[in-house]
């Protein structure tokens, strides 16, 4: 028994805090602040600036039949930005926290954003997003696929 003390955390630190238990064939259900996969992108989609990422998992950690393929709290500096994007097979949530920013729809269409606001670009949508304010714009990202 204690060796399963020693190798799930090994396995756990290997693959970002995303192993499963042994003896589980399941996912985990929670993902501590503490153990969440850091990704920081610097000028994601032709934006500028970097991309501040803390995720459970990424799309790259994601199992098949998962159909959620990626989830994080994201955090964009004063003028930095997500460039315009299309999503072709999946679909991406932005849900801002703090902050505020200005998004961009499909049809180039500009649009403040602010804590509390929901944005999703659906399977053939195209988004962007820009933090136009003094101080970091935080969001969480979901990305979704059937």
């Amino acid at each position: 028994m204690l060796k399963h003390w020693v190798i799930v955390p090994v396995i756990c630190a290997m693959c970002g805090g995303v192993a499963f238990a042994a003896g589980e064939d399941k996912a985990p259900q929670l993902y501590p602040k503490e153990q969440l996969k850091t990704w920081d992108r610097d000028k994601v989609a032709g934006g500028e600036g970097v991309l501040y990422g803390k995720f459970s998992h990424t799309r790259n950690d994601a199992l098949k039949d998962w159909a959620i393929k990626e989830i994080g709290w994201m955090r964009l500096e004063p003028g930095a930005s997500i460039g315009m994007h299309k999503h072709e097979a999946n679909e991406d949530a932005y849900i801002i926290v703090s902050g505020e920013g200005v998004f961009t729809d499909t049809a180039g269409k500009e649009t403040p954003v602010k804590a509390g606001d929901i944005t999703i670009a659906r399977k053939g949508d195209s988004h962007a997003l820009k933090n136009t304010g003094a101080e970091p714009l935080v969001f969480l990202d979901v990305i979704g696929q059937q």
